[in-house]
């Protein structure tokens, strides 16, 4: 699922990539490479038929929508002021991968309260 998160970030480049995350209790099960509608290097906009798409998707295979996933261009897999107070859903696991344009990792947050904290994230 990383690799397809890099992937994605880098074929999206030089603009953000984003995309949603789907789960039950054992896990992370899908990870869905999705449009920024915005098609900006600064900030991301799930489109929204593609997010209807994923959420059917996942209810079709029991799972459900429980996170998103984008990345920075230039700056470091931490979220931004922007991402911090745009952040809709506080049980969600936000996904940052970043720099694009440099050795890029992607790391993992709760985003509540307008507080970003760092959860651990075991790639396999």
């Amino acid at each position: 699922m990383a690799d397809a998160i890099l992937e994605h970030s880098r074929l999206t480049y030089p603009n953000e990539a984003c995309g949603l995350l789907a789960g039950d209790a054992e896990g992370l099960r899908m990870v869905y490479c999705l449009t920024n509608a915005d098609d900006s290097p600064i900030r991301y906009t799930v489109e929204p038929t593609e997010h209807f798409g994923a959420l059917q998707h996942a209810e079709r295979h029991g799972w459900e929508l429980v996170g998103a996933f984008h990345s920075h261009v230039r700056g470091p897999a931490v979220p931004s002021p922007v991402d911090v107070a745009e952040a809709a859903e506080p049980e969600w696991l936000w996904l940052v991968a970043g720099p694009v344009d440099g050795d890029t990792e992607v790391r993992a947050y709760r985003i509540a309260d307008g507080e970003a904290t760092e959860r651990e994230l075991k790639l396999v």
